[in-house]
């Protein structure tokens, strides 16, 4: 598909954070055209009369119409509701579909629909000739690049990871713990070592590990920001740090989002970004693992648009060359 004919790309569920930071990258994507972006509820709308931002960047209408006459689809919609939106529409066998909930991740299908685990930095070749993308969870993606050269090496033990994030991980709908009132000065945990991203996780780390069946202990935080994922996992080791960090440089090289530093990081590098950016500490025989990414980006839609990328055949990095906010 990579020639100089524009990919046509239909948005599902244009509303909401992850649909509008897919019209946004779409809009400034040198490959792309946006044809359509669905919203029932907004239809006839400008789309910056929902995004206020794009007010002066688009004229374009959400619609409550639908069209085959595309070349990729984003669902952007929410969890348990792109099977049903599939399994109700008639989308033609042309289209790729690129879902970001999580009703496929685990290998299930719909109609004839397989679904290829779009994490790049595992996967990358299969999702080259994929038709069909399930992208994975902001949490499972922070975790797992934070973990995938040690399993790949057959080194993965019972890990314990606590991740923090920002309210846009919660969605746009109002909930009680997404108030401003509540969620600033404030922290609290949610679905401790019980989070639905566990189950994804775990099925790729025993795809590079086939024989890990140690626990992935996981301690979801809610953070007091907008944006953002910090994950810090450890899990004990006979690694040095100086092989460890080798492991993950050799692992990493060639993938043109996640990097290792040799230096702290701090999240504002990554906001705004679709980068994953990892650092590594040694203490006694424990190595601890720091992650962090943009739950919106290379956590959601960022991603999505890197898996279009490699579907299409196009440089991998198109429409995500993007400024990160460090002050």
């Amino acid at each position: 598909m990579a020639n100089d004919k524009k990919i046509r790309a239909g948005i599902v569920g244009g509303a909401g954070y992850t649909g509008g930071e897919m019209i946004r990258l779409l809009l400034n994507h040198p490959d792309v055209t946006i044809s359509f972006v669905h919203s029932r509820s907004n239809a006839g709308n400008p789309l910056y009369a929902v995004h206020a931002d794009l007010l002066g960047e688009t004229e374009q209408l959400f619609t409550g119409d639908l069209s085959n006459d595309i070349d990729v689809m984003f669902l952007c919609l929410g969890h348990g509701e792109s099977k049903k939106f599939l399994e109700a529409t008639d989308v033609a066998a042309h289209v790729k579909v690129i879902d970001l909930s999580q009703d496929f991740r685990l290998g299930e299908t719909v109609k004839d629909r397989t679904f290829v685990y779009g994490l790049p930095e595992m996967q990358r070749d299969l999702i080259k000739t994929a038709k069909n993308i399930a992208n994975p969870g902001c949490f499972a993606t922070g975790i797992q690049l934070g973990l995938l050269p040690l399993a790949k090496a057959g080194l993965l033990t019972e890990v314990h990871t606590t991740g923090i994030t920002g309210s846009t991980g919660a969605g746009q709908s109002l909930q009680s713990t997404s108030h401003f009132t509540w969620r600033a000065n404030n922290i609290s945990t949610y679905k401790v070592l019980n989070h639905q991203h566990l189950k994804e996780i775990r099925r790729s780390l025993q795809l590079l590990q086939p024989g890990f069946n140690g626990e992935v202990n996981f301690v979801p935080v809610r953070g007091d920001y907008p944006r953002g994922i910090w994950v810090t996992s450890y899990l004990q080791t006979d690694l040095s740090l100086e092989d460890a960090v080798k492991l993950y440089k050799d692992f990493y090289t060639g993938h043109p989002f996640t990097h290792v530093s040799d230096k702290q990081i701090d999240l504002k590098q990554v906001v705004n970004t679709n980068k994953c950016l990892i650092q590594l500490e040694k203490t006694g025989n424990k190595l601890v693992i720091h992650s962090i990414e943009d739950n919106l980006l290379k956590g959601a839609s960022g991603q999505a648009v890197q898996n279009m990328n490699l579907m299409c055949g196009l440089d991998e990095t198109a429409g995500l060359k993007l400024k990160s906010i460090v002050f």
